[in-house]
């Protein structure tokens, strides 16, 4: 198999674990919190051996790029909580939903961190996803389980745009695992303080899930993505990563026994129908 072919397989398979992450914030049974610290911890030790396997420095260039370093695992550790809260919250289908608005989020703020600005078709899109998640909405209070999931996933949303757009302005000159090596001790440092008896506690079944969240499905898919980036553009793993809620529900409903109504399948198809347009349109104007 060609190096290029070969890329796209282990793309394709990091997308399919991190769609599976979802499943976690149903089988651990530990807050959002708890779950994010575990996966941490054992996603920074796994990135730490894997980025000296493959030759590369942990030393960053700039001191300043520390203090960068910090603010994006701040910003990822309060993406993932949130993200697992999500879906906690309601179902894995909505809280992946829900978190998948990000692609449209993002477009709406580059403005404040590039040179961008936002075009009519952007409109379009934001529209689209709104009227996507009205689809999946049951009502305006917070009382309503899934209100909560969905308020909860878009938070997540905007943490995850934030994250990625610092990251793209002030940290691209990193490889993805050395980046994520540095954001998961952030927040493995960050989320010890926030950790209650029960993670403590936890049984062999838990813990051997957290192991298996920060190894297979956390620290193995980032590092195969930042391995991938070697034959292929960053738009063929954006356009890919879109992929990622189908997985997740697939999952939820093969393994979780979950089962999306129909309201949350059209919100869903209008949510990453929309993702999709601004990927590629994002690409687009980059090349530009």
């Amino acid at each position: 198999m060609d190096p290029v072919k070969r890329s796209l397989v282990s793309l394709h398979l990091s997308v399919v674990l991190l769609g599976a992450t979802a499943l976690f914030s149903k089988l651990i049974p530990l807050s959002a919190t708890e779950i994010t610290f575990g996966r941490s911890v054992i996603a920074c030790i796994t990135l730490m051996f894997m980025v000296k396997l493959a030759g590369e420095g942990l030393a960053l260039k700039r001191g300043k790029d520390y203090l960068i370093a910090i603010a994006l695992g701040v910003l990822m550790a309060s993406h993932w909580v949130t993200y697992f809260a999500a879906m906690q919250f309601s179902t894995v289908s909505v809280g992946m939903i829900a978190l998948f608005t990000f692609p449209v989020i993002t477009v709406l703020l580059e403005p404040l961190f590039e040179k961008t600005r936002i075009v009519w078709q952007d409109m379009v899109s934001t529209i689209v996803v709104l009227i996507g998640v009205g689809f999946i909405l049951p009502d305006l209070s917070f009382d309503n389980e899934v209100t909560l999931g969905i308020a909860t996933g878009m938070l997540s949303a905007v943490l995850y745009a934030l994250r990625n757009l610092f990251h793209r302005k002030y940290f691209s000159q990193y490889t993805g695992a050395q980046a994520m090596t540095y954001q998961t001790l952030v927040i493995s440092f960050l989320l010890v303080f926030f950790i209650s008896d029960d993670i403590r506690n936890a049984d062999n079944t838990t813990l051997l899930y957290i192991a298996v969240l920060g190894s297979m499905f956390t620290a193995l898919p980032h590092a195969m993505i930042a391995a991938s980036f070697r034959h292929l553009r960053a738009k063929t793993f954006s356009l890919v990563a879109c992929i990622q809620p189908l997985y997740g529900v697939i999952f939820a409903v093969l393994i979780l026994n979950e089962q999306p109504n129909w309201q949350t399948l059209i919100g869903g198809i209008l949510v990453i129908s929309a993702a999709i347009y601004e990927t590629v349109n994002a690409q687009k104007l980059h090349q530009k």
